[in-house]
């Protein structure tokens, strides 16, 4: 919203009827702050509004924040009317561990990096490239990470893993995990069953697979829940492979000592965001992704572009 209303636009907010009340908590912020009215407009509402909106001629900007399939239809409703249109979609991002890494550093990195936000987040590092010569040290070290981590009441500052934020999501997450299993991944620490005493609520017990290949569907597909992968590598180029070997492309990260060596993997990474050794990128960075992952950026002086349009008079 901000990148639009700096460039003296108007805004609709479409929210999505699940997660309401935090965009309408916004509404009046705005409200309070003295915008006029018709500035800012929060809509939660259902997929018919979704696609009304997008159709109307009298929005010549969509923003998406959603979604791979949503976004492809998005793209095809405002492609109708040639309109501009910025899709920040799904990711199945690669965390490389090169073998001079400090597999305790990196479990740390991943804690949030992987797990921020209950792993509910499209750019998340879900996919952990380990070298085979320290392969089992990053596999326990990511063990002990997760298997550390509070999970229950999103109300007590303890806790780390809340609820899926709906029942069919808890049971999509679910059905991942016995997709592992079944593809012949090895549990290491997690599973399918709800965590004792949280019965009552969408929860996920955090789970861990190791000598995943990348060619199986928990390592190609977003299952967007608490489920990491470990996928072994040769070297340089084969993580480099693998990372790259991916429908998305939006996060992903390189762990080294050398920072020089780090910086040389995440270049060859085809990939909207890399960070390294656990950096955080500034808001003033664009962000978005290649491939399904989407369309455009947001954020800092690119994102502000997006809602510009140039316009040249010769005298």
């Amino acid at each position: 919203m901000v990148p639009a209303l700096l460039a003296g636009a108007t805004v609709v907010l479409k929210a999505s009827p699940e997660t309401a009340v935090d965009a309408l908590a916004l509404a009046e912020v705005f409200a309070e702050a003295g915008f006029p009215e018709g500035v800012v407009s929060v809509l939660p509402a259902g997929r018919e509004t979704s696609e009304y909106l997008v159709a109307h001629p009298d929005f010549d900007k969509i923003a998406f924040t959603g979604s791979t399939a949503a976004g492809r239809t998005i793209a095809s409703l405002a492609g109708e009317q040639l309109k501009r249109v910025s899709l920040e979609l799904g990711g199945k991002s690669a965390a490389i561990v090169l073998e001079d890494a400090d597999p305790a550093a990196v479990a740390e990195g991943l804690r949030f990096h992987s797990l921020g936000n209950n792993a509910e987040s499209c750019q998340a590092l879900t996919r952990i490239l380990a070298p085979r010569s320290r392969y089992e040290e990053v596999v326990e070290a990511v063990k002990a990470m997760m298997e550390s981590l509070t999970v229950g009441d999103p109300s007590d500052p303890a806790t780390f893993i809340g609820p899926m934020v709906r029942a069919d999501q808890q049971e999509r997450v679910r059905s991942y995990i016995e997709l592992g299993i079944a593809e012949g991944a090895r549990l290491v620490t997690g599973g399918p069953q709800v965590p004792e005493g949280l019965e009552g609520g969408f929860y996920i017990t955090p789970t861990l697979f190791a000598d995943v290949d990348n060619s199986m569907r928990i390592a190609r597909e977003e299952i967007f829940g608490p489920v990491l992968v470990v996928i072994p590598f040769d070297d340089e180029n084969d993580a480099v492979r693998i990372a790259n070997d991916s429908d998305y492309g939006l996060g992903g990260g390189v762990w080294s000592a050398d920072r020089e060596r780090a910086l040389a993997v995440a270049r060859r990474v085809r990939t909207g965001l890399m960070i390294v050794n656990g950096a955080m990128p500034g808001f003033d960075s664009p962000f978005g992704g290649f491939k399904a992952s989407g369309v455009g950026r947001e954020f800092g002086a690119v994102g502000l572009n997006q809602y510009i349009e140039h316009k040249t008079i010769a005298v």
